[in-house]
């Protein structure tokens, strides 16, 4: 080979002879943790003379988690169901009918959206997602009966996933001959979406008169959190968009509490609802409130985290609706505006599609960082009463305090599933349709 023809070939592999090994140096650096944290999740780490040892011990510390002694930590202990738990159960196979019903109907999901088919399409996948979370429930009403299933069939484990996932296939060609156009992938993978959120919701059920785990205490986080946030921030910058007089210094105001650390807002907030020495104290007292004591109350502590984690994040949604707001075309908006439009309509038919884009993202952005809660919980009530307001986060580092490694690897991994799960969800059911994309 030649000088120049070295040169030719230099010039045409030097995306992979330059930036190939700096590439895979940066991917196995960001990788790094994740594989020595998936590691962990199959040992057990024990103190030894001298030393430590770590020991392979497969999926024990999951199955502790999800269906042994540790089950009560992260799904909770199981109570009586009352009448409006089986109701709030019954709506949320409505509603997972109704969203796949929707995905279905799409331009792309059937040929002719007209026809009945959709609905048998759609029943068909809902009631193979309900089959599999039955199937597979840990707690709850239907616990007892799916063991004695399976204890009667007496299957290795891998047997059960493998019938799920036979569920799943005939679902999904079921879909596919009522005349779906989406692929077998992309309806699996709705189905396995909806038994993992029918699984949640059957753990929320048979868990509302017992104890509530980390895993539902933090979607109580995320779910209430990030919507209360959203409320909040678009009505701030709702406001803050109209021409009133000292706006500026209420978009500062506004924007101020998002500079401030989480360990300050969690003690900031710990001060202000001290019942007995706080700020709110004498107005507690003339109400006849002074004797109650909110970090003694599962759900009152809840809340009271709650509003220190809203309080923090609302100025970051109202800055970028503010900004989505601000950048919206303006000949539409004053069309409207000299037409006599009400308010409510210019939001509905011209605001509300301009923004949707931004606001779908931005949600989806805090959902994510929404399952990173730890700081408040912990500062503020310490994970209790109990473990009342732990969340999976603050589950897992009270486990690493405690030198239970793999323990904390494993409700690690666990959040890294359900966060994942829960941001794809989001995407493919809010933000592209937000965007006027299609699904797949």
């Amino acid at each position: 080979m030649t000088k120049a023809q070295f040169s030719d070939w230099l010039d045409r592999q030097a995306g992979t002879v330059f930036i190939g090994p700096a590439v895979t140096v940066i991917l196995l650096f960001s990788i790094f943790p994740l594989l020595a944290s998936a590691w962990l999740s199959l040992t057990r780490f024990s103190l030894q003379s001298g030393g430590y040892e770590l020991s392979f011990v497969g999926a024990l510390n999951y199955r502790k988690l999800i269906a042994g002694s540790q089950q009560f930590h992260l799904l909770g202990t199981a109570g009586e169901m009352s009448a409006g738990t089986w109701t709030g159960l019954i709506l949320a196979f409505v509603l997972l009918a109704w969203a796949v019903l929707r995905s279905l109907r799409r331009r792309a999901g059937f040929a002719d959206a007209a026809q009945p088919a959709p609905h048998a399409a759609a029943a068909a996948l809902a009631l193979a997602c309900a089959l599999v979370a039955v199937m597979l429930a840990p707690l709850g009403p239907f616990a007892s009966a799916a063991q004695a299933m399976r204890d009667a069939a007496d299957w290795p484990w891998f047997a059960w996933l493998l019938l799920g996932f036979v569920l799943f296939i005939a679902a999904a060609v079921t879909a596919r001959l009522l005349g779906a156009r989406a692929g077998l992938s992309g309806l699996v993978g709705r189905q396995l979406a909806g038994s993992v959120w029918l699984l949640v919701a059957l753990t929320a059920a048979g868990t509302a008169n017992g104890q509530q785990g980390s895993l539902l205490t933090t979607l109580f986080y995320v779910a209430g959190g990030v919507a209360l946030q959203f409320v909040l921030g678009l009505g701030l910058a709702l406001l803050c968009a109209q021409p009133i007089r000292g706006r500026t210094l209420f978009r500062l105001s506004f924007f101020l509490p998002l500079m401030v650390t989480p360990v300050g807002i969690a003690y900031m907030f710990r001060m202000l609802a001290d019942m007995s020495v706080g700020p709110f104290a004498p107005i507690a007292r003339v109400l006849g409130l002074g004797a109650m004591t909110w970090a003694q109350n599962a759900w009152s502590a809840r809340w009271v985290v709650l509003i220190g984690d809203t309080w923090q994040w609302v100025p970051f949604i109202f800055i970028v609706l503010l900004a989505a707001i601000e950048g919206q075309p303006r000949d539409q908006l004053e069309a409207a505006q000299l037409d006599g439009a009400p308010s409510w309509r210019i939001f509905r038919d011209i605001t509300w599609p301009a923004i949707a884009p931004t606001a779908a993202a931005v949600v989806l952005i805090r959902v994510i960082e929404a399952f990173k809660i730890v700081d408040l919980p912990n500062v503020l009530t310490n994970g209790g009463p109990g473990i009342a307001t732990e969340s999976m986060t603050l589950h897992a580092f009270i486990d690493w305090r405690s030198l239970n490694l793999g323990g904390s690897a494993a409700v690690a991994y666990l959040l890294l599933f359900v966060s994942t799960l829960m941001a794809v969800s989001f995407f493919h059911f809010v933000v592209r349709p937000a965007r006027g994309e299609q699904a797949a």
